[in-house]
């Protein structure tokens, strides 16, 4: 049964018993409630699984369908809002903390200096705007708390969606391209302030003592995971001796432990799981087999977010539809232009600029949290009208923003090299070390494979010069590398660096489509090697104009083969082929098998 609650011009909110209120949670009526969440839960995943198979044969991402789905899921009678909002605030939490696991603090440091200025710039420029104009509503539209009313259209127009982003880019942040560096850089800080700010709105009474609790308690959650994140994880990991379920099960609890606490204090979940992600170790070994369990379970709170997302969206008002056009057109425009110039201002090329600054023009997840948790405090601080507005306008841009991938290279040639049409090049020139080269071989990525064709170079002392473009492993190339280039590989600019037009051989070890095609596409007499993981992609890349393509995965079977044919023969022995498999995985170990900080 749900409770029908009078809000002010006139709307009405469902909200199901229990519920939860800033951190309790009323009794009553448990097994009725119990009933709409299974019934809620069936109609939001077979919408989302019937519109996830139409994307599949498409071959379309399905996060623009879930979205749908929610649309479609929230004309039911049976789903109400305080359900959805329920399920919207489990799966916030769960996605922000398999971000945060995944936060390297290392890798971060080697670009967050230009995050900073990007987002620093982003909150003296786009912030006062955005107050601005939500503060105008206010007085337009008569809302109460019309200073809170424009804190939060302010957080929904600044910060950027960690989430989609991660999504968006998750090709880009596992490659290393800087613009997916950059944009996890910008996630994280806006994270950050969005943690604070939420801390700060979840008091009832805003003074100084409260707000100063409540900082302190987030503190306090942040402090705690970063001490279990250097003592208490390791010991986990030692005391589970290698098995991977009982780290897994670990994990989980010290979650459930950090949102309990998180309740218990009065504080968002989405707090105490943001500090549960810091306390898992994301780098190493003893991380992957948390990393895989969680991946296996994520797709799941993936669909329910962007479901509630969509079910959430209610049929607008006028004021409603003119907050929501007004937000999205800042987070469309103004912030990825403010991110661009600011990038630009740093030193990196227009294209790297560009892609950085597309992929953070989103609502984030955040700011929803910020509108749920005042919607839910008693008495309201959010407008209605307000926080219909954030959630169409949230559900607009990450629409907007899959479909925007698929045209934004021609928005990149059509408009912004028009826009800035000299090379910015400082960045580039700043961290490459290269001499004048001819016959040589450009070895594009700086992983493990690339560093073992490095090594054989230069054991047979052939020039050659490295085209990397992760800014974490600059110290690397300058210490173990003759010539190196740091920089974007879809770029034009790192390739005449590498002075393409005298080279030999192009030898590429990354997997990343779109880095082939534009070596592929270069002007050049050098043969080309590339890596694909298919061969159906290896035979269109060698149709394409390769001299060869690598598969490691059938490359694996005929090392097999040949293994399995050798002991038949009695070429080798077990003794000799467990030895040399041992010497070869320490070689690995050497060249990036291992964890980064074991490398150097």
């Amino acid at each position: 049964m749900a409770a029908r609650i009078a809000m002010p011009e006139g709307t009405i909110l469902r909200i199901p018993t229990p519920v939860l209120v800033t951190g309790r949670i009323r009794t009553q009526g448990v097994s009725t409630v119990a009933e709409q969440l299974v019934v809620t839960l069936a109609i939001v995943f077979v919408s989302a699984g019937v519109l996830s198979l139409i994307a599949n044969h498409f071959e379309l991402s399905p996060i623009p369908f879930y979205i749908i789905a929610g649309l479609v899921a929230g004309r039911f009678e049976t789903v109400t809002q305080g359900e959805i909002i329920t399920l919207a605030q489990w799966g916030i939490a769960f996605l922000v903390f398999v971000f945060a696991i995944r936060i390297d603090f290392g890798d971060l440091e080697s670009v967050l200096r230009d995050a900073e200025v990007a987002a620093f710039t982003q909150l003296i420029v786009v912030a006062p705007i955005a107050f601005a104009v939500g503060y105008a509503f206010g007085e337009l539209f008569g809302f109460d708390q019309q200073i809170r009313n424009a804190v939060y259209f302010s957080a929904a127009v600044v910060l950027s969606s960690s989430l989609v982003g991660g999504v968006v880019l998750g090709s880009e942040i596992r490659e290393n391209l800087v613009h997916g560096r950059l944009a996890s850089s910008v996630h994280f800080f806006d994270d950050l302030i969005a943690i604070a700010l939420l801390l700060i709105l979840s008091t009832e009474v805003v003074t100084a003592d409260a707000i100063a609790a409540q900082i302190g308690y987030g503190v306090l959650f942040v402090v705690a995971g970063l001490v279990l994140y250097r003592h208490g994880f390791p010991i986990l990991v030692r005391l589970a001796d290698g098995d991977g379920e009982l780290v897994l099960v670990g994990a989980i609890s010290i979650l459930i432990t950090f949102i309990a606490a998180a309740e218990y204090v009065g504080l968002s979940i989405v707090v105490g799981a943001f500090a549960a992600g810091v306390a898992i170790r994301s780098d190493g070994t003893q991380a992957l087999e948390v990393q895989n369990g969680i991946d296996s379970i994520t797709d799941f709170f993936v669909a329910i977010f962007f479901v509630t997302v969509g079910a959430l969206v209610a049929l607008p008002s006028a004021q409603v539809l003119l907050i929501a056009v007004t937000l999205t057109a800042l987070v469309l425009v103004l912030n990825p232009l403010v991110h661009v110039l600011s990038f630009i201002y740093e030193g990196y090329d227009a294209r790297t600029a560009f892609l950085a600054g597309s992929s953070l023009n989103q609502v984030s997840e955040f700011a929803l949290i910020i509108a749920i948790q005042g919607l839910l405090m008693e008495p309201q601080t959010i407008a209605p009208a307000m926080f219909d507005a954030i959630i169409l306008a949230a559900a607009a841009t990450m629409l907007l923003t899959f479909l925007g991938r698929r045209i934004e290279n021609r928005v990149y040639e059509t408009v912004v090299t028009r826009l800035f049409r000299g090379q910015r090049t400082r960045k580039v020139d700043d961290r490459s070390s290269v001499a004048d080269l001819s016959d040589h071989i450009v070895v594009v990525g700086y992983g493990r494979i690339g560093r073992r064709v490095v090594e054989q170079l230069e054991e047979r002392d052939h020039p050659y010069v490295v085209l990397e473009n992760d800014p974490v492993l600059w110290d690397e190339l300058d210490a173990e590398c003759r010539n190196y280039v740091l920089g974007d590989a879809v770029s034009t600019y790192p390739w005449s660096k590498a002075q393409i037009s005298d080279a030999a051989l192009i030898c590429s070890t990354v997997d990343h489509r779109p880095v082939s095609e534009t070596i592929l596409e270069l002007s050049t007499d050098a043969d080309i090697i590339c890596r694909s993981e298919s061969a159906e992609d290896a035979g269109e890349l060698l149709e394409a104009g390769a001299t060869h393509v690598a598969v490691p995965n059938v490359l694996a079977g005929e090392q097999l083969i040949g293994i399995v044919d050798a002991l038949a023969a009695g070429k080798t022995d077990p003794e000799t082929l467990e030895r040399e498999q041992r010497e070869y995985f320490q070689a690995l170990e050497r060249y990036g098998f291992a964890t980064r900080d074991e490398r150097v």
